[in-house]
């Protein structure tokens, strides 16, 4: 049998570096470096596969170019922003990535953010640091509008959780026509009506990828479209908000609040006005941070290779030229 090299470029733990070979099985030899300089002439010369596990645009056009026998690449992650480059663009390789291995828990997550305003869990923890027993209204999802910008996996997934909550569920996509996942929204919007969509929410999810685009498609116009008493909500990617016109529209009180998970520099500045707004909720882009969310990454690409060696389509096959 014919030995099938992988190369999988990037720092896994030792736990994801352990299961590799045991996922992929006996007749593959799995080469690993942390980038494109560390692996050795050899193993470039038969790799066939490219995992990458983290690395740059550089690292992998290096591999490229070194690797004349490699006919697939996959990287760990969904987005596409960090790793496209016109070489690999235009390259036939295939390139697929990890869409919807970690679009649950971003699901969960915007539905976290629903109801912490929904039900005002700031003046709760308020209430409770003053020992102060304080009665108030609260909204109910049900009764209440998300707006998806974006509906790929991720939006996919928000938008089931969503409608199991009761919530009427909007989105927005470029192309309108029928696919799965709709059966969960209330109706889709194409590109060019984004603001139509955005004046019906009371929750904005932003999901959508990083390409030329996506970025700064919510800008100030965007924010003056929404509603006053509107939540902003980022799980998708940091630069596809203007963050200077998001803190603009929240300190303006133009919108009511944001739940954000991504940042257009990431860590996020310590100056940054966004860590003092009481308006404001973040964290440190950890949503699909699981405790097996890495594991699931091999998992993955162990499934993925399994069908890449039977000569079956793969899953997740990137439009390159969309960049998504």
């Amino acid at each position: 049998m014919t030995q099938i090299t992988v190369l999988v470029m990037g720092t896994p733990t030792d736990r994801q570096r352990e299961m590799l070979p045991e996922q992929l099985g006996p007749e593959v030899r799995v080469a690993s470096a942390a980038n494109a300089a560390g692996f050795r002439a050899a193993d470039l010369a038969a790799g066939r596969v490219l995992f990458v596990w983290s690395g740059s645009p550089e690292d992998v056009a290096s591999v490229m170019k070194a690797a004349p026998l490699l006919e697939w690449i996959h990287v760990r992650f969904a987005g596409l922003d960090r790793v496209l480059f016109p070489e690999l663009i235009e390259s036939p390789i295939p390139l697929t990535n990890g869409k919807g291995v970690f679009s649950q828990s971003l699901g969960e997550f915007v539905m976290l953010g629903v109801l912490y305003f929904a039900k005002d869990v700031p003046r709760m923890w308020r209430a409770k640091a003053e020992r102060r027993w304080d009665v108030f209204d609260v909204r109910e999802a049900r009764s209440e509008t998300i707006g998806i910008v974006g509906h790929g996996d991720i939006g996919r997934a928000v938008a089931r959780r969503a409608k199991a909550f009761g919530m009427r569920v909007l989105a927005l996509r470029r192309n309108t026509a029928a696919r799965a996942g709709d059966e969960d929204v209330d109706r889709i919007y194409g590109s060019a009506e984004l603001h139509a969509m955005l004046a019906e929410c009371d929750y904005v999810a932003v999901t959508a990828p990083l390409t030329p685009d996506t970025e700064g498609l919510m800008g100030p116009a965007e924010f003056a479209a929404m509603k006053p008493t509107a939540i902003i909500m980022n799980v998708g990617r940091g630069p596809v908000i203007n963050e200077a016109a998001m803190i603009e529209a929240l300190r303006n009180k133009q919108i009511a609040g944001a739940w954000l998970d991504v940042f257009e520099a990431e860590p996020l500045p310590s100056d940054s006005p966004l860590w003092g707004m009481d308006n404001v909720f973040l964290s440190p882009h950890c949503a699909d941070n699981t405790r097996d969310w890495l594991d699931d990454a091999v998992r993955f690409f162990a499934g993925q290779f399994g069908r890449w060696k039977r000569g079956e389509p793969l899953k997740n096959i990137v439009d390159k030229q969309a960049g998504y």
